[in-house]
C-alpha cells in the first residue's frame, strides 16, 4: 500500500514560456489531427461529459494555453517533508526509509484518543520492512500538536516509545498504536507525528485532525477485519467479507443501515469548467441493522451507509464491491477505466460490444500499432494505476471515478503534496514540458465519508494533459 505525502506548504501553477506555448499548440495540433483521422470524422466538435455521465472526448480540443492559474496558499504546519493519507511520491536508495504513513483516530473518552496508523517502509536494500522488530530498531516517533492548520501554536509534545507491543504487522504492511491525552481546554487539534530514521536522520510525516469531543459515528466507531485489531483504514470491503464496526471500549450499539444500488459517474475531464449538476437524491435499495462490535456480512454490491439515528446528517459508508476488488478483471469493468485516455466515440465501440473481451482486446492493439508486447505492457501498466486509485481513493465510489483517482491514474504519484485544513494541492515536477504544474482538490462535505475532495478545474490544464493522454496510447508509458 502506498499513500500520498502531504506538506503545508504555498504553491502556484508554473507559467509555460512562449516558446512552449508553441511548441505545445503544436503538440496538441498533431495529436488532435491524429485523433480525428483515427475516427474519420473531420470537423467534429469534442463532446462533454458532465456528472451526469455523458462522455468527454479527450483528444479533440485545440485550446493550447498552459497552466498559468494561481491556486489557494495553504498554510504551513511545520518545516520539512511530509507524509499524509496517500500514496508516498518517492524512496530513497541505500538507507532505511518510511514510504507511507495513514492515519485514523478513535476517542478513548473525552479526555483521550486512540491513534492507529498504518505504515510501510523499506530496507537499505529496497525490501519491504515486515519485522516489527527491525522498524523499532530503525525509527524513532515524536509529535506535536497545533490548535488549527493556521495556528503554530504548541498544544502539547511528546515522544512514543516504539516496542513490539505497540508496533505490529497487518497483512502487507505494518501498524501502529498509541494513544494522545487531550491539551488543556482544546475540543480539537491537528496531531503532526514525525517518524526518523535514527542514522540518516531521514524524516516522514503525518497530520491528523483530532476531534476530542467525538461528535460524529466516525469518531467513535471504524472498520475493522473479523481476526484483527487494527482498523482497516479504507472506505471498501469485498462483498461476502465478515467485518465489524468496532470502538475502543467494546460498546454494543445499534446502527441502523442503507443500501444504496448506484452506479456513480466517473470523474469529468480536468478541463471541464461547466458547472457542476445538482446533486441527486438515491434511492434506498433495502436497509438492515447491525450491532457494534459483532461481525456481520454485507452479501451484495453497493454503497452501504449506517447511522446512530435515522435523523443523523453523517455516518458511517462503505462501498461493497466484488472479491477481487481494488483489481479490476472482468471485461465489462475493465473498458469504463479506459475513458480517461480514449476518445467518446472509442467509448462508445466499446459499450456497444457485444463480446467485450474482444473488443478490448482491439482497442489495446489498435493504439499500439498492432504490438501485441507494447499493449500488454502499457495495459498492465495503466490498470496498476487503476488499482492502486482504487486502493487509495475509494470513498462513497470506487477510487477510479474520484478526481483523484483520475490525476493518479493518468499523470502517477504527484512529486508532492500540500494540504491545509481545506484544500490539497498535488505537485508535479517535469511534466510535458512544463517545469510545474499543480491540481488543487477542495475538501466538500459528504455524508458518507470524510476524505472527499473535488479538483479545481481549468481550461489551461489542456496542454498538459494531451501529451500524457498521447503517451498512453502510443505506449510510450509501461510503468
Amino acid at each position: 500500500m502506498r499513500i500520498l505525502s502531504a506538506l503545508l506548504l504555498l504553491t502556484i501553477l508554473s507559467a509555460c514560456s512562449s516558446n512552449k506555448k508553441t511548441q505545445q499548440a503544436k503538440i496538441n495540433a498533431a495529436y488532435d489531427a491524429r485523433t480525428e483521422a483515427q475516427r474519420n470524422q473531420a470537423n467534429r466538435p469534442p463532446a462533454t461529459r458532465t456528472d451526469d455521465g455523458q462522455r468527454t472526448s479527450i483528444a479533440t480540443q485545440s485550446d493550447a494555453r498552459p497552466a498559468t492559474t494561481q491556486a489557494p496558499a495553504p498554510v504551513k504546519a511545520a518545516d520539512g517533508a511530509a507524509i499524509g493519507t496517500g500514496p508516498a511520491m518517492s524512496t530513497k536508495g541505500g538507507e532505511w526509509v518510511v514510504t507511507s504513513i495513514k492515519g485514523k483516530f478513535l476517542a478513548i473518552d473525552t479526555s483521550n484518543v486512540r491513534v492507529y496508523m498504518d505504515l510501510t517502509a523499506k530496507t537499505p536494500a529496497g525490501e519491504a520492512i515486515m519485522n516489527p522488530a527491525d522498524f523499532v530498531e530503525h525509527f524513532l516517533i515524536a509529535y506535536v500538536m497545533y490548535p488549527d492548520y493556521n495556528n503554530r501554536e504548541r498544544l502539547g509534545y511528546g515522544t512514543v516509545p516504539l516496542t513490539t507491543q505497540n508496533v505490529g504487522r497487518d497483512g502487507d504492511h505494518l501498524t501502529l498504536t498509541f494513544d494522545i491525552k487531550r491539551p488543556k481546554g482544546a475540543t480539537s487539534a491537528v496531531l503532526l507525528t514525525e517518524i526518523t530514521e535514527t542514522n540518516s536522520g531521514t524524516k516522514a510525516r503525518n497530520d491528523l485532525s483530532l476531534r476530542f469531543n467525538a461528535p460524529k459515528l466516525s469518531d467513535r466507531f471504524t472498520l475493522f477485519s473479523k481476526n484483527s485489531n487494527q482498523p482497516q483504514l479504507r472506505n471498501y470491503v469485498n462483498v461476502g467479507d465478515t467485518v465489524i464496526l468496532r470502538d475502543v471500549s467494546g460498546i454494543s450499539k445499534t446502527l441502523y443501515g442503507v443500501r444504496y444500488r448506484h452506479d456513480f459517474d466517473a470523474a469529468s475531464s480536468p478541463m471541464n469548467t461547466s458547472p457542476r449538476p445538482a446533486s441527486k437524491s438515491l434511492s434506498v435499495d433495502s436497509s438492515l441493522s447491525i450491532t457494534t462490535n459483532q461481525p456481520f456480512v454485507l452479501p451484495r454490491e453497493g454503497l452501504y451507509y449506517f447511522v446512530e439515528d435515522t435523523t443523523d446528517a453523517s455516518g458511517i459508508g462503505l462501498v461493497v464491491a466484488d472479491k477481487r476488488f481494488p483489481k479490476l478483471t472482468r471485461p465489462e469493468k475493465l473498458i469504463k477505466p479506459v475513458l480517461y485516455m480514449s476518445t467518446s466515440s472509442e467509448i462508445g465501440e466499446l459499450n456497444q460490444a457485444q463480446d467485450t473481451k474482444k473488443a478490448f482486446d482491439r482497442y489495446w492493439l489498435s493504439m499500439m500499432s498492432g504490438n501485441e508486447d507494447v499493449a500488454r505492457k502499457t495495459l498492465k501498466a495503466y490498470f496498476d494505476r487503476v488499482e492502486e486509485a482504487n486502493r487509495l481513493f475509494t470513498t462513497y465510489k470506487e477510487g477510479w471515478k474520484t478526481d483523484k483517482g483520475m490525476i493518479y491514474i493518468v499523470l502517477g504519484a504527484p512529486d508532492r503534496v500540500q494540504r491545509n485544513r481545506e484544500r490539497e494541492v498535488w505537485v508535479y515536477n517535469r511534466r510535458a514540458n512544463v517545469s510545474e504544474v499543480n491540481f488543487t482538490f477542495t475538501k466538500k462535505p459528504n455524508q458518507f465519508v470524510e476524505d472527499h475532495y473535488e479538483l479545481v478545474r481549468y481550461i489551461e490544464y489542456q496542454p498538459i494533459w494531451y501529451p500524457i493522454v498521447e503517451a498512453w496510447r502510443t505506449g510510450a508509458i509501461r510503468e
